[in-house]
């Protein structure tokens, strides 16, 4: 086995140039992504595994100062080849060092990797157990954009296709803005929306930071939908290697009568084309069975489009304090039921 060194990397060109050589990678393991963080008052720790001189993996912790426990969260990754367990094995020590130097409870993962009976071996063999609690999205829906336009609409469903050639007839405005002039807007809007879905709602700071850190390096586009000026729907698409995707959303209770929502995604979806990325992620879905899950309506509307299923790796758990993560997987298995996720 080689032996692996670990470093600090403190320079985002390294960093991004060994993310670009993954395609699988999206924004969540992204330099901006720490940056993001960085602004939210979290600790964030980036390292390198080399193998002689040469980047073989990476890794993005970010510390989260939770009430129910202090814990290492580590989004869309690390980045390695997991083919390679000498790499896996420096990641797994590093994450262990950087709990203890934290004082964190756990650590809780969630890689790209699809989810596969081989992955889910394969955390169990390193010693991970399946998280209460998700981390992002398991399970999306993507399109792949190196279709043309007759080709996606043919692969939408009959009522998706019916209301995005319904929202060029109406003539229903789309803007796409890369400053923060519609920010508050989109927050109130956020805040309408999780009301009449019953979701937890995203504070406005975190919106804004996180808006402002991939704006500053054209990587994200707000878009607002309207019709005779009045406003429809707004949606958060964040541009970033191979992928575009629909983070967050929201929309008034007039889009439930006009397809502002669809001209949005549609608008959304050139844009990705043109900055030349292959996938568009609509981002997470129910399981299609869950017709009573307070997202399936939101599902169905993602899946119009024409996409597939992808499944990742479900957010897994190494633990550094086995007696206070015990009661942290208890608050957390109980507040995912009580939330009905």
């Amino acid at each position: 086995m080689a032996v692996i060194t670990v470093k600090p990397i403190e320079d985002k060109e390294v960093w991004e140039a060994f993310i670009a050589t993954y395609p699988e990678a999206n924004f969540l393991h992204s330099w901006y992504w720490g940056e993001f963080h960085k602004r939210l008052d979290h600790a964030v720790e980036r390292r390198g595994f080399y193998d002689g001189e040469t980047l073989v993996g990476m890794l993005l912790g970010i510390v989260e100062p939770a009430k129910r426990g202090r814990h290492l969260v580590i989004p869309g990754g690390p980045i390695l080849d997991w083919q390679k367990p000498d790499v896996i094995e420096a990641w797994l020590k590093t994450v262990q060092d950087i709990c203890k130097t934290h004082n964190c409870l756990f650590a809780r993962v969630r890689p790209q990797l699809l989810d596969t009976p081989e992955h889910q071996a394969l955390f169990k063999k390193l010693g991970f157990r399946r998280a209460p609690m998700h981390v992002t999205a398991d399970l999306t829906t993507q399109l792949d954009l190196t279709k043309s336009d007759d080709e996606l609409k043919r692969g939408m469903r009959k009522g998706t296709r019916y209301e995005v050639n319904r929202a060029a007839k109406l003539g229903i405005h789309v803007e796409a803005v890369k400053d923060d002039r519609y920010l508050d807007e989109f927050y109130n809007l956020q805040l309408e929306t999780a009301k009449r879905q019953g979701f937890v709602p995203f504070s406005k700071r975190f919106l804004t930071e996180q808006f402002r850190v991939f704006a500053e390096e054209s990587k994200v586009l707000m878009y607002r939908s309207t019709h005779e000026g009045k406003l429809l729907a707004m949606a958060f698409i964040i541009f970033y290697g191979h992928e575009a995707a629909y983070h967050y959303g929201a929309s008034t209770a007039l889009a439930r009568q006009l397809p502002g929502a669809y001209a949005v995604q549609w608008e959304a979806i050139q844009e990705a084309r043109r900055r030349g990325c292959t996938r568009y992620n609509l981002w997470g879905v129910t399981g299609h069975g869950q017709t009573k899950h307070r997202f399936y309506g939101v599902s169905v509307f993602k899946r119009g489009f024409g996409g597939e299923d992808v499944a990742y790796l479900p957010a897994q758990d190494v633990v550094a304090k086995p007696f206070k993560y015990a009661a942290t997987y208890l608050f957390e298995t109980g507040r995912r039921k009580l939330r009905k996720l």
